[in-house]
Formats: structure tokens, C-alpha cells, sequence
């Protein structure tokens, strides 16, 4: 049996450190920010890619992927979004990119239980790619205080554990086989799910069973650190850099990551009379809220009309179409003179024309998620906003079966709610949706994909005389009808 030695290599950062180390252990423990002079494009942009991280593991688990797809996801994740050709420039961009995202995620308490719950499984599967000699050395970098049991003892519980592994469908433990014993109440994972064995108040771990120590080991830290860290930043660095860091800090965790909305596709166009086929059929709930309301009352508020007129602009709707437009639905409330007076402008404004000539951007989900509708407001969030009751109606207008809708609510329940517009949308597609909804145009337009692939499939579907008789009318040819048999 081994016993747990202590690391030779002890630095003063991680960056230092895993450059040093080599092979020994490429994953950084993030104890200290390391001495770098990053430029500030580069603060924001490492930050930014850890954030696509961090957010599509968050949806992951939301959407309930089991863990060998998780971690095919994390594997995909870190190849796309955290490599370089150079191993220690990707070990420098890990570790600024983690100490960025906690300046912007310690500010709140809802910010650091996301972030810290985010970190912690990232590094969790990380952690379980590592070699068993990568995984020895990083329990010794926590100065862990277990040993490994000797033969001896390993020889007196061998029936035990075997019993243990069989229970769990794992192989029985070999003469070489690796275990810990530490007390109960540091694996309480290990212990719920009754994957050790127990005995006079210590668990039993395996080698392959030392990542819940080492994980809670690193939850325990960063959570501090976290506490830390929010000190320092409302005391003196929020201050301090008022004028270069605190802007893009402030702004990082409500950024939207994806595509640009700002304008149409080239190909992007709709007219007044789409409009309302289109509400139907590929708005999502926050827009079809919207719009309904719109009709219903003949006005909106001005979040309503801002988060509604960006997004009609996002999807296609030229300026003198979306005056037509705006400009129906009010005067009917308000009148004509007063349409062109109190609210012609803002349209205008909106679409650059007016003002700083500023081109708006479409609303994302998180931006429609964080606003704070009040009395007589229709806009933002319906799976945030809605009561259960007015969600189910609404759900079910848009032909959401009872099945589909018990798992929607069931995400909002726990705060997930782009998943649930997510589950939304393949329940109304009959079509999924890997990528998840980000951005109410995001849904406009994957929407269209799947009805006008729907459709081009049911043409090419369809019985080959139907499709034949289409043809030759379209051509003008004309054809004999099969001669019945003449008998001589």
C-alpha cells in the first residue's frame, strides 16, 4: 500500500507552478493571482471565453445530461474554448480567466453560489481526467491529512469492500488497489450514496473515489475566497478602478455571448401582413406576450415597446413597416396625432434615425430575464414573471401538451428559465434544441428553420402521382389518361 507523500514542487502561483511541474499536474488550484501583466482586451476576452465555459456546463446540468455526456460536454468545451498551441499560455489564460470571473462573480451572494457551483464541476471533471499520479499529487498540494491504509488493514477489510464495489457495479478491489481512510463526515457524497464502506466513524475511499475529497476540498476554498475577494472589492479595487476594470467587471456576468441580433440576416425580411402568422408560429413567449397584449389593449409601456419594437427589428421589419405597425395598434388607443408626437420618435430612435444615431441591439434572454417589470408592464420574462397559473394558460395556448408543461415548470421552479423556454421550444418543434435558447431572435430564427425544413420534407414526402400531376400543370403538359382494356 502507498502512503499519500507531500508535493516537492511548491510555488508561489499556479501559472509558475504548472509550468514547472510538466506532466505532474496541469490543473491549477487558483490559490494565488499570478504576477502577469495581462492587456485589458485580453482580461475581458479570456474572462469572456471561461464564461461560455462556465454558462454551457450550467445548461448541461440544467438540461439533466447524464455524466458521461457531461463529460464529453466539459472535454468539447475546454478544446474550443480554453486551448492554445502553447501549453503554458493556455495554463496562463485558465488562471486569469478563473481570477477575472471571481472579481465579477463575488459581489453578490447569488453570483458567488453560481459561480462557486460552476467552478467546483468543472474542476471536478478536470480533476478526474488527470493520471492517478496527477491526482496523488494535487491531494498532496491540499495537504490532505489521509493515509493510505497498509496491507495489513487492507487485508481485514477486503470482504467489506468488496461487498461495497459489488453494490455499485465496480470491480473488486486487487492486492495493489489504492484506499484512504478518512473520517465520514468529509465525503458525505461518498457516504449518501452509500459508495464506501464504513467503519469505527472512518469511510474507506478508493483511488478512483478521492475526487469528492479533493472537490470538497476546493469548494471549501474558493467559497472563502469568494467572501475574501468581495472585500477587496467593494474596500478599495471597485474604486480604484473605476475607469479601466469595474466597467467590464460590472457588465461580464449579465453579457450576452452569442451571435449579433443588431441586424437582420440578409436574407432576413417581413412585411405587416407576416406579422401575425409569425406570433404564432416562431415568437417566443416573452415576444407572443407581447404582441397579444399589444393587440388587446392597443398599447404597451415602454419596456414592452422596447423589448417588442428591438426584437421585430432583429427578425426583419423595415422602419416604415414598423411605424405602419406601431402606428395601427396605437391610434386605435391613443389617436393619430398623438401616435406621431409621443411615440413616432422613439421608433425612429430605435432604429438609428433619431438622437446619437445609435444602431439598439434586440434584447437577450438575460437582459429580458433581469428586468423588473412593474404594475401595467408586459414585458420581460414570462417563465420568471408568470404566476404557475398564467404560465400553464400560456403554455397551453401555445399547444404545450401536459406532459412537456410539467417538466417546463418543473425547471422554473428552480430558477432555470432560458431551459424552460429551451423545453419550450422543442415541445412546440417537435424538434430539440441542443444549443439551448439564448436570445429571443435566436428562437425566431431557429424556428423558421425547422417549419420551412417541415415543409420543404413534406413536398418531397408527398405521393409521387400528386407530385407529378403538380408538375405537369406546372409545365402545361398534358397527359392521356390510362386506356381501360378494350376487349377484342
Amino acid at each position: 500500500m502507498q502512503s499519500l507523500g507531500t508535493r516537492r514542487v511548491n510555488h508561489q502561483n499556479d501559472a509558475v507552478a504548472v509550468a514547472v511541474a510538466g506532466a505532474a499536474s496541469p490543473l491549477p488550484l487558483y490559490r494565488s493571482a499570478p504576477p502577469l501583466e495581462v492587456r485589458l482586451e485580453d482580461f475581458e476576452a479570456f474572462a469572456v471565453d471561461r464564461l461560455r465555459v462556465l454558462k454551457a456546463i450550467s445548461d448541461g446540468l440544467s438540461r439533466g445530461k447524464k455524466p458521461e455526456e457531461m463529460k464529453n460536454l466539459v472535454d468539447e468545451l475546454l478544446k474550443t474554448h480554453m486551448s492554445h498551441p502553447k501549453p503554458p499560455e493556455a495554463v496562463n489564460k485558465d488562471v486569469i480567466s478563473h481570477f477575472v470571473l471571481r472579481l465579477v462573480y463575488c459581489r453578490t451572494e447569488d453570483l458567488r453560489k453560481w459561480f462557486l457551483s460552476m467552478e467546483t464541476t468543472l474542476f471536478r471533471y478536470r480533476f478526474k481526467r488527470e493520471s492517478e499520479e496527477a491526482q496523488r499529487a494535487l491531494m498532496a498540494d491540499f495537504n490532505l491529512p489521509y493515509k493510505a491504509v497498509n496491507t495489513a488493514e487492507f487485508e481485514s477489510v477486503k470482504d467489506k469492500l468488496g461487498q461495497v464495489a459489488r453494490s455499485i457495479g465496480q470491480s473488486l478491489p486487487t492486492a495493489d488497489a489504492i484506499f484512504y481512510k478518512v473520517p465520514f463526515e468529509d465525503v458525505p457524497e461518498l457516504v449518501a450514496g452509500r459508495r464506501v464502506y464504513i467503519h469505527r466513524g472512518n469511510a474507506y475511499v478508493a483511488m478512483n473515489q478521492v475526487v469528492s475529497l479533493v472537490v470538497t476540498q476546493f469548494r471549501s476554498f474558493l467559497s472563502k475566497a469568494l467572501i475574501l475577494t468581495n472585500r477587496k472589492w467593494t474596500s478599495s479595487i471597485k474604486e480604484q478602478e473605476k475607469d479601466r476594470l469595474t466597467p467590464i467587471v460590472e457588465v461580464l456576468s449579465t453579457s450576452y455571448l452569442g451571435p449579433d441580433y443588431s441586424q437582420p440576416r440578409e436574407s432576413a425580411e417581413i412585411s405587416l401582413k407576416d406579422i401575425d402568422h409569425l406570433a404564432k408560429s416562431s415568437f417566443p413567449l416573452c415576444m407572443r406576450h407581447l404582441y397579444d397584449k399589444l393587440k388587446e389593449d392597443h398599447h404597451l409601456k415602454h419596456g414592452g415597446r422596447m423589448q417588442l419594437g428591438l426584437f421585430l427589428k432583429g427578425v426583419g421589419l423595415k422602419l416604415d413597416d414598423a411605424l405602419a405597425f406601431w402606428r395601427a395598434e396605437f391610434s386605435q388607443k391613443v389617436g393619430a396625432e398623438r401616435f406621431e408626437k409621443e411615440y413616432a420618435y422613439n421608433i425612429r430612435h430605435n432604429y438609428g434615425r433619431e438622437g446619437k444615431r445609435t444602431d439598439y441591439t434586440p434584447f437577450s434572454c438575460q437582459k429580458v430575464i433581469s428586468s423588473t417589470p412593474g404594475v401595467g408592464d408586459h414585458h420581460g420574462c414570462p417563465f420568471r414573471h408568470f404566476s404557475e397559473e398564467n404560465l400553464r394558460a400560456a403554455l397551453g395556448g401555445m399547444g404545450v401538451g401536459n406532459r412537456g408543461m410539467d417538466d417546463i415548470i418543473d425547471k422554473v421552479r428552480n430558477r432555470h428559465y432560458q431551459v424552460a423556454c429551451t423545453l419550450t421550444f422543442e415541445a412546440v418543434h417537435g424538434s430539440s434544441c441542443d444549443a439551448g435558447i439564448n436570445h429571443p431572435n435566436q428562437y425566431f430564427i431557429d424556428s423558421q428553420k425547422i417549419l420551412q425544413s417541415k415543409l420543404i420534407s413534406s413536398s418531397y414526402n408527398a405521393r409521387p402521382s400528386r407530385m407529378l400531376k403538380t408538375i405537369i400543370s406546372l409545365a402545361n403538359i398534358s397527359i392521356c389518361k390510362p386506356a381501360h382494356h378494350v376487349k377484342q
